[in-house]
């Protein structure tokens, strides 16, 4: 089992915003950004905490660049980090292209509808806000003690 995120501060709040193409490239750049911001901050490359926000900024940048591009807009990906709590923000243009307000189970066969539920397995909290002036941003939060990072 790897070390739990490095312990801080009290108070101490640290936060990486980055924007993106809003291409397949771009979400993955976003990944590979996340998990290097993320080592900075003391988590370690393959550690549980590693591991579960690679795959929640991949689902999450991967769903901004497929259902929420717009030709020459950007996506941003915006990491929080707390004493007690990592958010996840990913923000794209399309603020008419929602996830849907309730999640389902798809077809055995189909090929896409997991990565939501996916999201959902690993996040504390998850919501989608608007996003002013245009477009939406999915937001994610870890509780550094809860079931998500240990």
């Amino acid at each position: 089992m790897q070390p739990p995120m490095a312990p801080q501060r009290a108070g101490t709040v640290r936060v990486f915003t980055q924007r993106f193409s809003s291409t397949p490239l771009g979400a993955r750049l976003a990944r590979h950004l996340a998990l290097h911001q993320l080592h900075a901050w003391g988590a370690p490359h393959g550690s549980d905490a590693s591991d579960t926000v690679a795959l929640l900024v991949a689902e999450l940048a991967a769903n901004a660049v497929t259902h929420g591009r717009v030709p020459g807009r950007d996506v941003e990906l915006r990491l929080t980090r707390t004493p007690d709590m990592l958010r996840i923000e990913v923000s794209d243009t399309r603020g008419e292209r929602r996830p849907p307000a309730h999640l389902t189970v798809p077809r055995p066969l189909a090929d896409n509808g997991r990565g939501l539920l996916l999201v959902e397995a690993l996040a504390d909290r998850w919501a989608v806000l608007d996003r002013v002036p245009v477009g939406k941003t999915v937001r994610v939060e870890l509780d550094l003690n809860g079931p998500a990072v240990p």
